[in-house]
């Protein structure tokens, strides 16, 4: 199981300081902070420690298996984000 985050995301980049894996992106140390709608969650990397679950401010990051309706579309937004 990985996390995902959705629509509800803040990007106040919370979730990337406590991340131990570097799996959240981009980090504001990256140039496309800031200018995306939201940070992604790479699935491949993802460890399900949930400390990012835990650390959001606004409950945007999910697991997968528990996205449900409309926020199922978030872990391909999360995954697709990490093909280019």
């Amino acid at each position: 199981m990985a996390f995902a985050i959705t629509q509800t995301c803040c990007s106040d980049a919370t979730c990337v300081s406590v991340c131990p894996v570097n799996c959240i992106h981009p980090t504001p140390e990256e140039r496309a902070f800031g200018s995306t709608e939201m940070l992604h969650i790479d699935p491949k990397s993802c460890i399900d420690c949930g400390a990012c679950a835990d650390a959001c401010p606004v409950d945007a990051v999910l697991p997968v298996e528990r996205l449900t309706g409309g926020q199922r579309e978030y872990a391909r937004i999360n995954a697709a984000y990490y093909e280019t």
